[in-house]
């Protein structure tokens, strides 16, 4: 049996996944490949560089896609571009990373290294949890949610689908951050944050747009 596995983004974000998905997969016979149609390098790091066409017509008996943009939106384009081709996600584990009780967790999901989940957890769709990020108890994370290194998502938070959390942000239980939102580098999420806004500062305010 051919298995091929292709980690759609040839980017930072997939170039720090690739790793994972590798050691993820060691026991396995998979061919690990980047899929990229920007991509100006034929390899990078020792794998071939695909452009999605040619990653959807190569001859495989199992094929799966891992979606390594961190850009949500961008990240959901790219999961209808492999609903409509037929071509299942991949979740990809760092070994490392801490799973409790009754966590749930959707299909395409990538956790790097040193992320935590406590309790009690529904996570959707194509989550992107970065490295030394947790969530605590009770959270519900929409689809195609990004969470940049270092974010502290604190208990009973609800994050609609999209949403993209900075490096290092911390938000307080309790909360809501609306769909599309966009939680700044550092900031200190105290209050509801609205559905398509960028929040910034200590504590988290609306940058507003000039």
């Amino acid at each position: 049996m051919t298995r091929l596995i292709g980690i759609y983004g040839a980017g930072g974000c997939g170039r720090g996944i690739m790793p994972l998905a590798r050691a993820m997969l060691l026991a396995e016979d998979a061919r690990l490949v980047f899929i990229d149609d920007g991509a100006a390098q034929s390899h990078i790091n020792g794998h071939a560089v695909m452009s999605f066409a040619r990653f959807n017509e190569e001859e495989a008996d199992d094929k799966h896609v891992a979606l390594a943009v961190a850009a949500s939106a961008v990240r959901a384009e790219m999961a209808r571009k492999c609903d409509e081709a037929g071509l299942p996600l991949l979740s990809v584990w760092a070994r490392d990373a801490i799973v409790m009780d009754n966590v749930e967790i959707a299909e395409g999901a990538l956790v790097s290294p040193y992320v935590t989940f406590t309790s009690n957890i529904k996570v959707g769709r194509c989550f992107h949890a970065n490295l030394y990020s947790y969530v605590e108890h009770d959270c519900v994370i929409g689809d195609y949610v990004t969470f940049a290194p270092g974010v502290r998502c604190n208990g009973n938070i609800r994050i609609g689908d999209r949403a993209y959390i900075g490096s290092g942000a911390v938000i307080r239980q309790n909360l809501t951050i609306g769909a599309d939102a966009v939680v700044g580098m550092g900031a200190i999420v105290t209050k509801d944050v609205p559905p398509g806004v960028t929040v910034v500062g200590n504590p988290a305010r609306i940058l507003e747009k000039n």
